[in-house]
């Protein structure tokens, strides 16, 4: 069972770095360590002395009980709604006396049936070619226990139990296994349910495993360790984990030991819950009773640790491996480097894949692509172009996944030359020829750079190479357009993609309304809102709505409230945006104080102001530029209002434009100082952060006082 469970190791010395050696904070007690004992037998042929006596095992199981009473408060203390002190769990274990006469039994107890010796029986030819008939035939059930009768030889044991390991359709196989219960021809034992169970397994049917189990109950058949183990894993393959800690509960309380199988598998399903402390308390007490954890292991403790960034988490995990020599292979580094990019620290992704190939072990495409994603995260252009050239060099192995993940990472961080060259070389490539994500990728990096031109070819180039047109490439390609206002190509693009079967979705909808706010003249808006009224008809009534002066704010309010409630969440924002856009576009700065005044009051602008004792900052990043200008004069209203009443002020004011790192950003900066120039504020550049506005309580009170007379048209 383990075999098909566990994937190999590759043989390399995992190194870590000697200065991460600082393990959790919440470990609070060393991993304790069982000592060797060595013992000195002495025999003598010659020696007349009657034998000494045999040691009163009664009295020194007393003094020193057995592992599996050692073990059994683990349902107490792991498996419980709220674990007990740490110091407990992790407290040294008793010593267990050790027989010198025999071997030291292995602390993982593997209660498995010894395999039954089909090599030697003549009748196994003729069985297993009944059993593949069986797997190949398809009938019905009434048809298949027809079909027994023609099994070439009598149903002995042996005979029954080959048959049922040689069943491949866990449907066949638990037809037949109910069929051998109704014969009668011998008593059911604990190997005949597992395989069946087994069976069942593979086709992740629970709730025929968990009947099986409570059959044995009923009957009094053991359940041994395998039958366990099947019922563990194959509730976490189910993803039923809830069933699974109910099972692993029952094992312990029979006195069953775990194997390396279930081990693994409980762990997983305890971090799967969220349920960290537990899972470090199985492991630790695992541990100190001599468990050495496999690959399989680490990998599910990295990838818990992972889930919730905890750097401490995983330099632990990296120790553990260390200290107990344990071979990692590409499936523990893939789950480590995906930790790391979740924990946010791009350079010891950067070391592990180091280490991995000078442990000799080559990457696959999960790997590159892992990678691929943190450098891209991280905005490191430079070492993402240059593991683009191992990877071209080393002819590593490369998927599409891994080919749009370096597509999308130079579109983030405006790589256009680069892209353009990967992009043909997946044309050159055999089996990895772009595909629709590929095209958006390009569609993206010309969109965000205003390259129209080259934008509008590869659109015609997917048309005649016959690659289907999604909506986040149209999205792409009509922010592109608009941005360079072509309005007629626009439309035509727009016009196309929904007779090829493009559904608009939230956000191709806020690009068209931000292609309305961008249009200079009637006859663009026009065109440009016809199409906006084929995708979202409400969209364009509100908008209609805002331009009329005489709507009432309550009409607005209620309108604004029901169009952005059945919006998508990431498209709330922009739609508040474009407009407020709209409405500064054509004068209507009053409409456009109201809006903004509603996207704050729903909850769509929380970062928009921050306050501290020393320093108050108007953080408009999220904001586009006719937002940003009307938060500015809406917090300057507020700040002369604030001097007035001579209430308390802080030290410093400070606005947040942002700089934006990509390359083909413009950002609010040059917009926002404009602005600032415009109303005369007392805000200026600051010196020692871009895209940051500073100003004094000195100049702010000195401003506004220069500007009483005017302060209630400001």
């Amino acid at each position: 069972m383990a075999s098909t469970a566990l994937s190999a190791a590759v043989d390399v010395r995992f190194s870590g770095h000697s200065s991460e050696t600082k393990r959790p904070i919440f470990f609070t007690s060393p991993l304790i360590r069982i000592p060797k004992k060595r013992f000195t037998a002495y025999c003598s042929s010659t020696s007349k002395s009657p034998p000494k006596s045999a040691p009163d095992l009664a009295q020194s199981d007393q003094k020193n009980p057995s592992l599996s009473e050692q073990l059994r408060p683990l349902t107490k203390t792991t498996l419980s709604d709220t674990p007990k002190d740490q110091a407990n769990l992790l407290s040294k274990p008793k010593s267990t006396w050790v027989n010198p006469a025999k071997p030291k039994r292995s602390v993982i107890s593997l209660q498995r049936q010894k395999r039954s010796s089909h090599s030697y029986n003549p009748q196994v030819r003729d069985l297993r070619r009944f059993a593949q008939k069986l797997n190949n035939s398809y009938i019905s059930e009434a048809g298949f226990v027809s079909a027994l009768e023609e099994i070439p030889h009598p149903l002995t044991r042996d005979n029954a139990l080959l048959l049922l390991n040689s069943l491949k359709p866990w449907q066949k196989t638990h037809m037949f296994f109910n069929w051998i219960k109704t014969q009668k021809l011998f008593p059911m034992e604990t190997i005949f349910y597992n395989v069946a169970m087994k069976s069942l397994r593979f086709g992740r049917q629970f709730q025929l495993i968990e009947d099986l189990a409570n059959e044995m109950i009923s009957n009094e058949i053991e359940l041994d360790n395998i039958t366990y183990s099947t019922i563990i894993t194959c509730a976490k393959r189910c993803k039923l984990f809830d069933k699974a800690v109910e099972w692993f509960e029952r094992m312990y309380k029979t006195g069953k030991m775990p194997d390396e199988v279930t081990y693994s598998a409980i762990l997983d399903v305890y971090a799967n819950l969220g349920k960290v402390e537990e899972v470090l308390s199985l492991y630790e007490r695992g541990r100190a009773s001599g468990w050495k954890p496999d690959p399989i292991t680490f990998s599910v403790l990295g990838k818990m640790f992972g889930e919730t960034g905890d750097y401490d988490g995983i330099r632990y995990v990296l120790q553990e491996m260390r200290s107990l020599e344990v071979q990692p292979n590409v499936v523990v580094y893939n789950t480590l480097l995906e930790a790391t990019g979740k924990a946010g620290k791009p350079g010891l992704a950067r070391s592990l894949f180091v280490e991995m190939l000078e442990s000799g072990l080559k990457p696959n495409e999960k790997t590159l692509t892992a990678l691929v994603k943190i450098y891209g995260k991280a905005r490191w252009a430079r070492d993402a172009m240059e593991l683009w050239e191992q990877m071209r060099s080393n002819s590593w192995p490369m998927d599409f996944i891994l080919y749009n993940t370096l597509l999308n990472m130079c579109a983030d961080l405006g790589l256009e030359e680069e892209a353009e060259k990967l992009f043909e070389d997946m044309k050159q490539s055999e089996h990895c020829k772009p595909d629709s994500w590929s095209y958006t990728a390009m569609l993206n990096i010309y969109g965000s750079g205003g390259n129209a031109d080259k934008a509008m070819e590869l659109f015609d180039e997917m048309s005649v190479v016959g690659v289907q047109l999604n909506v986040m490439g149209c999205t792409c390609l009509i922010q592109c357009l608009g941005k360079a206002r072509r309005i007629s190509d626009m439309v035509r693009v727009f016009g196309i993609s929904i007779e090829r079967g493009v559904k608009p979705d939230d956000r191709l909808c806020g690009c068209l309304l931000s292609v309305v706010s961008l249009c200079e003249n009637e006859d663009d808006e026009d065109r440009a809102v016809s199409c906006l009224e084929q995708a979202n008809p409400r969209l364009v009534a509100l908008v209609k709505l805002i331009q009329e002066e005489e709507t009432s704010f309550e009409t607005i309010k209620e309108e604004f409230r029901s169009v952005i409630g059945n919006t998508a969440i990431e498209a709330r924002r922009p739609f508040c945006n474009c407009l407020i856009d709209i409405c500064r576009n054509r004068n209507l700065h009053e409409r456009a104080h109201e809006l903004l005044y509603l996207g704050i009051l729903f909850g769509l602008y929380p970062g928009l102001h921050n306050k501290t004792a020393d320093e108050w900052c108007l953080d408009v990043r999220s904001l586009s530029v006719g937002a940003a200008h009307t938060a500015l004069e809406e917090w300057m209203g507020t700040l002369c209002k604030i001097v007035q009443r001579k209430e308390a002020l802080p030290e410093m004011f400070s606005a947040q434009t942002g700089t934006g790192t990509h390359k083909f950003s413009q950002g609010l900066g040059s917009s926002f100082a404009a602005h600032v120039r415009k109303l005369a504020a007392p805000f200026r550049q600051s010196e020692e952060k871009a895209g940051c506005f500073v100003a004094t309580r000195e100049d702010l009170v000195s401003w506004v006082e220069s500007r009483l007379p005017s302060t209630v048209t400001a």
